[in-house]
């Protein structure tokens, strides 16, 4: 998992992806779906009309209390617990964005992944930038913006993947001292 790169920084720590028990496999059985079932699926999944924004709002609110809380409790929790409650609303806003065709929604919050993987802990200047993320999220669904957001779209990644890249460049000291134990773990659990 040390070679892995985010932003040119390794990986601190890992987003832990749980699989959930597969209750349609466990119904239908093995042996796979017809092709005709397939198609309704993905029909189903391409005309999904459901509106995402009262779910976003729930992970957005739930980041905004994440960041809130590492604010208040800089240097007095372990700075694991505060970063792993951004992380959790993040991976479900990245999850259900693409389902929901909000795919900048998805690339975005895969970014602030990728950032909050590697930091070594939420200082102020780590809150703007997943701030400066929490706020892009919320106006593209605000906007409900579907779709990958064009042009327009790219360039709000790239502003973000610079704030990463400028916070590392001016913070050379929070990225060094890899904690291997860590990695070794969470490699170990993976196998």
């Amino acid at each position: 998992m040390s070679d892995k790169k985010h932003f040119n920084q390794s990986l601190r720590r890992k987003a832990e992806y749980i699989r959930p028990p597969n209750t349609l496999k466990a119904k239908v059985g093995s042996g796979g779906l017809s092709e005709e079932i397939l198609a309704k699926a993905q029909n189903l999944l391409e005309s999904n009309s459901v509106d995402f924004m009262p779910l976003a709002e729930i992970y957005l609110a739930s980041v905004m209390r994440g960041i809130e809380n590492a604010r208040d409790n800089v240097g007095m929790t372990d700075a694991e617990t505060l970063i792993a409650a951004i992380i959790y609303p993040v991976m479900q806003l990245k999850a259900n964005g693409g389902m929901f065709h909000y795919h900048l929604v998805t690339r975005t919050a895969d970014k602030l992944i990728q950032f909050l993987e590697v930091i070594e802990r939420t200082d102020e200047e780590a809150l703007e930038i997943v701030t400066a993320f929490h706020t892009t999220i919320r106006a593209v669904i605000l906007g409900r913006i579907t779709g990958d957001g064009g042009k327009y779209g790219q360039e709000l990644l790239d502003a973000l993947n610079e704030a990463c890249l400028r916070y590392f460049d001016k913070n050379p000291h929070r990225h060094k001292d890899i904690d291997f134990d860590y990695i070794h773990k969470i490699e170990e659990q993976q196998h």
